[in-house]
């Protein structure tokens, strides 16, 4: 099955990783504030784009919504033109995740928590308590550690512009996502790649 393959994928990618060197090995610590990345946090509320998703084999197409709740959540409903739903996932204030309805041929534990990932790295809701500031080159990273690396909010070193988001492992980047054009603090074009196996997103702002 496809998301068999996806797993052995997931567990051939890591154990590449054990055997290559650290992308990140030229980051230094210097000075700067990582709270300055909260300029660039999306601030969806009834936002809707149309939606590109590839995982494997599988490509969908349609429309998806950015809904801000009384509670303020976040609820993400992705469907089709013609109103057949993919997925109703709802994001809580406190980081919090609950899953309302997933299409069953991609209910799979792997798919799911990518796509609440992916998700949660272009909310940018994470707590930036722990977060540090390194630099190479004309880019800052502002680096929030993960269970197995960290999540990088690329800007230049002014911290005026978002350059891209990497979402690493110990040693290199497994998912990069962009986010483009600012109107009224929402993007109007937003980019998740995977970097291990084919899992794309591809979103364009809508209006209504």
């Amino acid at each position: 099955m496809q998301y068999s393959r996806l797993n052995k994928l997931l567990l051939a990618g890591a154990c590449v990783l054990c055997s290559c060197r650290s992308v990140y090995k030229g980051l230094e610590g210097t000075a700067g504030d990582a709270a300055c990345i909260q300029q660039f946090r999306p601030q969806f509320s009834n936002t809707l784009y149309s939606t590109k998703v590839d995982v494997l084999h599988h490509h969908l197409s349609g429309l998806l919504f950015f809904k801000q709740m009384p509670d303020s959540s976040l609820r993400v409903v992705f469907a089709s033109e013609t109103g057949f739903k993919f997925f109703d996932f709802e994001f809580a204030k406190n980081g919090g995740f609950v899953k309302h309805y997933m299409m069953p041929a991609m209910d799979k534990k792997p798919v799911v928590k990518a796509l609440q990932k992916d998700f949660e790295l272009v909310l940018m809701r994470a707590d930036l308590r722990q977060a540090s500031v390194l630099r190479e080159g004309p880019f800052n990273y502002a680096a929030i550690p993960t269970p197995k690396g960290n999540n990088y909010y690329i800007t230049d070193t002014a911290c005026t512009r978002l350059e891209r988001i990497e979402k690493s492992s110990r040693r290199k980047p497994v998912v990069k996502a962009w986010m483009y054009n600012y109107r009224e603090g929402v993007p109007d074009s937003i980019s998740i790649q995977h970097q291990n196996f084919t899992f794309n997103i591809s979103l364009q702002r809508v209006e209504k």
